[in-house]
């Protein structure tokens, strides 16, 4: 549970975007993975977007994700800008 609370919001803020983090309830029948739900949303920041779907229950969450904030993490945290994609031509060319 501390990795699934931990993994997702720095993959969000790594790469400036939402993450919608989705894991289903109990266990498996032919295994003995228990799964602990929580689903939940994240913003480029990192915040949780509202609070996480049940633990014990099956349950769809549904978010409103204002779109306008990628844009001002991304001017703000300046990741994307200081990409430089024309030094990827050899490391991508067939």
């Amino acid at each position: 549970m501390y990795l699934w609370n931990l993994e997702q919001p720095a993959a969000a803020v790594a790469n400036e975007y939402f993450v919608g983090a989705i894991n289903r309830v109990g266990v498996e029948e032919l295994g003995d993975n228990d799964f602990y739900g929580s689903s939940y949303f994240v913003d480029p920041r990192g915040q949780k977007i509202g609070d996480p779907a049940s633990d014990k229950e099956d349950e769809v969450i549904i978010r409103d994700l204002d779109m306008s904030t990628l844009a001002e993490v991304r001017h703000t945290w300046a990741f994307y800008r200081d990409r430089r994609p024309d030094s990827y031509g050899p490391l991508v060319a067939p």
